[in-house]
């Protein structure tokens, strides 16, 4: 493989790396039956925590701490509406994205106002050349939840709550408790790629820097119908297809930079198109859910 080819196949990878991520956390959340299209919301306040974390403590740890712990905050927060009132996820999950807007920016203002220097935040270190250890991140969380839901009890019942929430409740199942942990898990791993896109792809926070990675998260669920594997390559997919408008563009290649930009946007229009009607979601997905003695 020549220097360009390596050049596109990292620049994939670093693409790749948080929509994999966010989506192995939608993944566990739809499988316990909870919708949840506050994703981008959450990565947005996992990457400004990370940065604020980071650029003040100078530690990739405390950032990726933080950034966690500020996608499972908002998870929780949507939870309490979705799971603890029967909210519609729909709404709730677009209020997150809208509420975690506006906060990281107005908070990015109070850190730095105008005429303050830059801050930057430190960088995960690469494993190998040009390969950063969120891949081995990445990797690992993979093959987490491809155990978790196929290899162990608490898998099988998290199965078991998004098929029939009713039916699992009755086998002792503690339904409402098992949607909760699966949404803070979501949460958490949403917070985890926003961080990753701040202590990898970049080391500064912008407005809105997510730039609809969390619906192209949400997309890959349905276009991997499911299956951790499928959803892995459809991240890369789509992560190839940015790296190569990124790469058309330096190269400067005859086309509207206004259309290359919009490649994973149409991608992810088609695929939704596609496989939205053929992916069988958790049959339960998405309905609340009410305890009865």
């Amino acid at each position: 493989m020549d220097a360009i080819g390596v050049a596109l196949l990292l620049a994939t990878l670093r693409l790749s790396v948080p929509l994999a991520i966010a989506a192995m956390g939608e993944l566990v959340a739809e499988r316990a039956g909870v919708l949840n299209i506050g994703i981008e919301g959450m990565m947005l306040a996992g990457a400004f925590a990370a940065f604020a974390v980071g650029a003040t403590t100078g530690s990739v740890g405390l950032a990726l701490a933080a950034g966690m712990l500020a996608g499972a905050a908002l998870a929780a927060l949507f939870a309490l509406f979705v799971i603890g009132r029967n909210s519609d996820p729909i709404v709730c999950g677009m209020a997150i994205n809208v509420l975690a807007l506006g906060v990281t920016g107005s908070a990015y203002r109070v850190l730095l106002p105008a005429g303050a220097s830059t801050l930057t935040s430190p960088v995960m270190p690469e494993v190998a050349p040009g390969v950063n250890g969120f891949v081995l991140v990445t990797a690992l969380q993979v093959a987490t939840v491809v155990l978790f839901l196929s290899r162990t009890r608490w898998g099988l019942a998290v199965r078991a709550v998004g098929e029939s929430a009713e039916a699992a409740h009755a086998q002792g199942v503690r339904v409402l408790r098992t949607r909760w942990a699966a949404t803070i898990f979501g949460g958490v791993c949403a917070g985890l790629a926003g961080s990753s896109l701040v202590l990898w792809l970049t080391d500064t926070f912008v407005e809105g820097m997510t730039s609809g990675r969390g619906f192209i998260a949400l997309a890959l669920v349905l276009f991997g119908g499911y299956r951790p594997g499928r959803i892995v390559l459809g991240a890369l997919l789509f992560g190839g297809a940015s790296a190569l408008q990124f790469r058309l563009q330096a190269r400067g290649v005859e086309i509207p930079y206004n259309l290359l930009l919009m490649t994973p946007y149409v991608l992810t229009l088609v695929v939704l198109t596609l496989f939205a009607g053929r992916a069988k979601g958790p049959a339960d997905l998405a309905r609340p859910f009410v305890a009865r003695e």
